[in-house]
Formats: C-alpha cells, sequence, structure tokens
C-alpha cells in the first residue's frame, strides 16, 4: 500500500516536471515586454529571413539549371548534328555489303566515343539507342544500344523516349538522376539520327549536374549561416532597444509603486528633451499633483476627525445635564398629564438614542486616529456568543423570531478582546432580528485548527446584490424608507468591521433578495494570526433546513469566562 501510493506521487510528479518549465515561460511571457519584443522580432526576422531565402535560392537554382540548359541544348545539337553527317557520310561511301554490319556497327561505336569527349573528366555522355520497342526482334537492326560508361538503356525515362520518338527532328530535355541509388542528378537531352540501312535511333546527350549542386549547396549553407547570425544581431539589437525604451516605463512602474506605498515625493529622473523625458516630466506633473491632492485630503480628513471627536466630548457635559434633567422628569411623569408624561418617555428614548450615537462616533474617532487599542486573552467563543444572545433576546421575543444556535460539541478559544467581539455579535443579531421579518435566526459556531467562525443568518428581506458593498458603510441604509425600531444609530456593521479588523479578521456578507442574509465573522485562533480561509463559508448551502434550537452552554448561561 505504501510503495503504491510512493509510486502515485512518482507519477504525478512527471508532468510536474514538464508544467514547471512552462509555467515559468508563460509567466515570463505575461510579466517581460522586453521578452516578447525580442522573440516577436526574432520570429518576424525568422520569417522574413526564410522567405526571401528561399526565394533566393530558388532563383540561384533556377538561373544555374537556366544557364546550363541552354549551354547542354546547344552542344547537343552540335553533337547531333556531327554524328548524323558521319552517318550519311557512311552511306554515301558505298561499302561493301558484307562488310556494311561490322562497318556500322564499328561507326557507331566511334561517334559514340567521339561525342563523350576525351580526358579523365569527361564532359558528357552518350546513349545511342535504338527507337521502337528494343524487344520487338526486328531484323533490320544491325547496330546495338551505346552508352557511355556507368550509364544503361533503363536511365532514360520512358516519357522522355516517348517524347523524343514522337516527335523526330527535335530536341527533348529532362532532368533525371542516374547512378548506384539515383543519387547523381543529370540534364538529359535526346533527339534522333538516321543510321544507314538501321533506321531511326534516339541519341542522348548527358549532362552531370554536380557542381551546378555543390554551388547550390554552398549558397544555401552560405544563406543559412548567414541568416542565423543576421538573426542572433537583430535579435542582440532589439533586445538592446527594448532595454533602452523601457527602461523609462519601468522606471515609471517603480516610481509608481513607491508611491503607492506611501512615498509621496518619490520622482523619476528626467533626462534629455525627448519623447521619454517629456513622459517622465508628465509623470512627475501628476505624482506632484497627487501629493497635494492627497495632502490636502488628509488634511482635511484629519480635520474632520478632529471635529467629530471634539464634538462628541464636548457633547458629554451638555448630554449628561439633559440626561439628568430628563431622568428626572421621566420618574414624575405619572404626577403629568398624559401628554406631558408620553413627552417624557419619548425624549427619554431619544436621549438613550443619542447617548449610544455619541459613543459610536468616539469609538469610531478612535479606529479613524488609530487609537484603538485591542485587549486580548484567551476567551471561549461560546460563551461570547451566549451572552450576545442573551442580550438579543427580548428583542427577538417582540418581532417573533426564534434564536436557534448550532454549538460546536468542544470549546472554540481565541485570543481576542472578549468586549469588542460581544459588541459584534450584539450588532450582528441585533441587525437579524431587525430585518428577519419575524422568521428564525440562526446562529452557528465552527471552528477548525487556524480560525474560528460564527455566521448569523436570517430569512428576511435579503439584499441586492449591489448592496453588499455597501452595507459596512457609516449611516448607509438598505432602505432609507424603512423605519428602524431598534433605535440604533446606524454605525453598528461600520463598528463591526473595524472591531474585527482590529483582531485582523474577516467580516463577510451573503445576501438575495426575499432570502434574507447571512453574515460571518471569522477570528484568527492567536493574536496578531494570518487568516487563509474560514472554516464556515460565507454563501449558505442551497435548501439547508432551518436549524433546530440548542441549548446553551452551562457556563454561557451563568456569563463566565471559560
Amino acid at each position: 500500500m505504501t510503495e503504491g501510493a510512493g509510486a502515485h506521487r512518482r507519477d504525478g510528479a512527471r508532468p510536474g516536471g514538464v508544467a514547471g518549465p512552462v509555467r515559468a515561460l508563460a509567466h515570463s511571457w505575461r510579466s517581460s515586454l522586453q521578452l516578447r519584443v525580442v522573440l516577436l522580432t526574432t520570429a518576424l526576422c525568422l520569417a522574413v529571413i526564410g522567405g526571401v531565402g528561399s526565394f533566393l535560392l530558388d532563383g540561384i537554382g533556377d538561373g544555374l539549371v537556366a544557364e546550363r540548359q541552354f549551354a547542354a541544348m546547344a552542344d547537343a545539337a552540335r553533337g547531333t548534328g556531327e554524328a548524323q553527317a558521319r552517318f550519311d557520310a557512311f552511306s554515301a561511301a558505298g561499302t561493301a555489303e558484307a562488310e556494311q554490319p561490322a562497318a556500322l556497327e564499328q561507326l557507331a561505336a566511334d561517334v559514340v566515343a567521339a561525342l563523350e569527349g576525351t580526358g579523365p573528366d569527361r564532359v558528357r555522355r552518350v546513349l545511342l539507342l535504338r527507337a521502337g520497342d528494343p524487344g520487338a526482334g526486328d531484323p533490320a537492326r544491325v547496330v546495338r544500344d551505346l552508352a557511355s560508361a556507368g550509364l544503361r538503356a533503363d536511365d532514360v525515362p520512358a516519357e522522355l523516349r516517348r517524347a523524343v520518338t514522337s516527335a523526330q527532328q527535335q530536341q527533348h530535355l529532362q532532368i533525371v538522376a542516374v547512378g548506384p541509388g539515383r543519387s547523381e542528378p543529370v540534364l538529359m537531352v535526346g533527339s534522333t539520327v538516321t543510321l544507314p540501312r538501321a533506321g531511326t535511333y534516339e541519341l542522348y546527350f548527358v549532362y552531370s549536374l554536380v557542381a551546378e549542386q555543390q554551388t547550390l549547396d554552398l549558397v544555401r549553407t552560405t544563406f543559412l549561416g548567414g541568416g542565423i547570425a543576421l538573426v542572433v544581431l537583430i535579435s542582440a539589437v532589439a533586445w538592446l532597444v527594448a532595454r533602452v525604451v523601457l527602461e523609462p516605463v519601468r522606471q515609471a512602474a517603480g516610481t509608481a509603486e513607491r508611491l503607492t506605498s506611501g512615498r509621496l515625493d518619490e520622482r523619476m529622473p528626467v533626462r534629455g528633451t525627448d519623447e521619454l523625458a517629456r513622459l517622465a516630466s508628465a509623470f512627475n506633473e501628476m505624482a506632484a499633483g497627487m501629493q497635494q491632492h492627497i495632502g490636502q485630503l488628509e488634511e482635511l480628513s484629519r480635520l474632520q476627525r478632529r471635529f467629530v471627536s471634539d464634538v462628541s466630548h464636548e457633547l458629554r457635559t451638555p448630554l449628561t445635564t439633559i440626561r439628568m434633567a430628563g431622568e428626572v422628569i421621566f420618574d414624575a411623569r405619572t404626577d403629568f398629564d398624559p401628554v406631558v408624561a408620553r413627552s417624557a418617555e419619548l425624549m427619554q428614548t431619544q436621549l438613550d438614542r443619542f447617548e449610544v450615537l455619541l459613543a459610536d462616533l468616539l469609538d469610531l474617532s478612535r479606529f479613524d486616529a488609530g487609537a484603538a487599542a485591542l485587549e486580548a486573552e484567551p476567551v471561549d467563543l461560546r460563551h461570547v456568543v451566549a451572552r450576545a444572545i442573551g442580550f438579543a433576546g427580548p428583542l427577538a421575543e417582540s418581532r417573533g423570531s426564534e434564536l436557534r444556535v448550532a454549538w460546536p460539541t468542544g470549546p472554540c478559544t481565541a485570543e481576542v478582546d472578549a468586549r469588542r467581539i460581544e459588541r459584534v455579535l450584539r450588532n450582528l443579531v441585533g441587525n437579524a432580528v431587525e430585518h428577519g421579518e419575524g422568521r428564525p435566526i440562526e446562529i452557528t459556531v465552527v471552528s477548525d485548527q487556524q480560525a474560528v467562525a460564527v455566521g448569523v443568518r436570517d430569512y428576511g428581506v435579503g439584499l441586492e446584490p449591489e448592496h453588499l458593498a455597501r452595507v459596512f458603510d457609516r449611516f448607509w441604509r438598505a432602505d432609507p424608507a424603512r423605519a428602524r425600531t431598534t433605535g440604533g444609530s446606524g454605525l453598528g456593521l461600520a463598528i463591526a468591521l473595524e472591531d474585527t479588523r482590529l483582531h485582523g479578521g474577516w467580516l463577510q456578507v451573503w445576501g438575495r433578495p426575499g432570502r434574507g442574509c447571512h453574515f460571518v465573522l471569522t477570528l484568527p485562533r492567536s493574536a496578531g494570526g494570518q487568516l487563509v480561509s474560514s472554516p464556515l463559508p460565507v454563501a449558505p448551502a442551497a435548501g439547508r433546513a432551518a436549524l433546530p434550537p440548542a441549548p446553551v452552554p452551562a457556563a454561557a448561561e451563568e456569563g463566565g469566562h471559560p
């Protein structure tokens, strides 16, 4: 079993060995403009040089062969004329009839030998073949077929013989291969001659094309070597040119990355007055403008945060006074007439909302100023969830929503700030009750080795897909006309998101119109840990049945810590 698994891993590793370089090459192709320029230039150069080289080679080859053909046909015409003249002279000489066959045979041999030329390097070779079917047994045939050394009668193509015999007094030419293995290219020119008493014979002159083939091979080799050298040089030039042209682009990219990281004083060097210099100048002007605008926005944001913080602090003193006076009036409302008593109740309710709003604004100002501190300690998230459920229980009961909880079998311990996480969960559960339309609310607690997650699912009005990105915005409401019954400030989800980010966690939302929403809070088990995935998917399973009510853990009912 172990050996088979190891073999499976080795087999599976083979494609990776090939896919690795392929992926690296594909990544280099996508990420390097210089590489694409060089490779495309090289490919285009190869195509152009290949096409031009092939055209030139064909032209050179055709020219060599055409020149050789012209010379061969002129030479063959002269040779044919000389041969026919000697045969005609033999007929006029009046040789004795008994001696004519042998003398004609000897004359044919002498003519073939004379036409071959002399010397160790023969210029041409000759074949003298009986016209017609050589196997017909014609009794008039008195001269046998003659051929130069290295040639045979079957070296002459049948189509060439048919052309020669069908159109006498004309020359016909064809390029063929002769010799062992048909390895020698030759130019074969054929015509007919008339022998005394023997009739018509085919006379072929064979000219070797080895010299032309060697010349063409030399030219081809030269073209190939020159083409490769030219492609290498052009690729090197393209690499240098691309490097020179793209260097300012790389500098611009590096400068833009440093600007993005917050180093707003970064600028590109400007050299010369060409297009690249103008690009660098325009980029620097854009960076300066961005720096100025960002500075103005930062100053405006700082002033806004300072204003909110100052106003929130300054309002606490009059709010405290108004609160004390309101409580006195609220406690004495039984002595007032019904209209005044109702006004006292409304004032007390709005004072509560006003106090919550001030507290939320102060919290947001601390987040904006970076002054929020995390007091993390090991906490069982089940107990925090239980306290949040207990806080939202009366509201859920008044709205007719049943809170259903799925607890894990064991502890869900994580290093968190329990106060902040409880505030997050109160906001999520209260939001679910507010928009749940009186339907059950499901709370799910799950965990794995790296993270713990709490999901809050309602089956109320839900959210449009385009609203999901704005659900955590400050003071944003999906339906501004919808009445708020829980007395919230409109900042609960925004504060919940900031608390989650302070823990290094995730706060995700899923929603569909008429199908409700699902908020998932995911936290790392250890403070400062990095999340890779959530143990609870944000999109709920399709068709999942509602969770049955589950008992709250005993420690959580008492409100204690684990």
